[in-house]
């Protein structure tokens, strides 16, 4: 197993963790197909989506994979009018993730960041550990304190 920059800052934190591998099909690097490889419901696998307001200031949320994030809700949240999904073409110099890999931990800054309420409704939920292929299995409350997160209702 590979060590991503996710796991060297969980290990150096002390924080516990697991990760769980999956072939990688970039065909269909949707957050379902991997839970469905990974034998977990996919209302405990996490996708993590990078946002602009109109303002210019970008903000981190992590939904459920099946869910659809509610742009409206999420811009309340964040203080904008309006806000939009990076394009993905921006989302590894904004974040030094790839699509398929962005994990809320250890980008290159820390933007606000909120997590769907609902991640507290579970031991352990799994968001991508910086790499394709690469889940880490973590407390929703311990992630929530490290990078720090707020848990709010973000879907429709």
């Amino acid at each position: 197993m590979q060590k991503t920059n996710v796991l060297r800052l969980l290990d150096a934190a002390g924080i516990a963790y697991s990760v769980k591998e999956y072939p990688v099909d970039t065909q269909d690097l949707s957050g379902v197909h991997a839970a469905q490889l990974l034998d977990i419901p996919p209302e405990q696998v996490f996708k993590t989506l990078v946002l602009q307001g109109i303002s210019g200031a970008y903000g981190v949320c992590c939904i459920p994979v099946a869910c659809e994030l509610d742009l409206k809700k999420t811009a309340h949240i964040m203080g904008e009018k309006k806000i939009d999904l990076i394009p993905q073409k921006a989302l590894l110099e904004v974040t030094g993730y790839i699509r398929g890999g962005c994990s809320p931990i250890g980008m290159k800054k820390q933007f606000p960041t909120y997590i769907d309420e609902t991640a507290v409704l579970f031991e352990t939920i799994a968001i991508s550990a910086g790499a394709r292929g690469m889940q880490l299995v973590i407390d929703p409350q311990i992630l929530g304190r490290y990078i720090p997160a707020d848990f709010v209702d973000l879907v429709v």
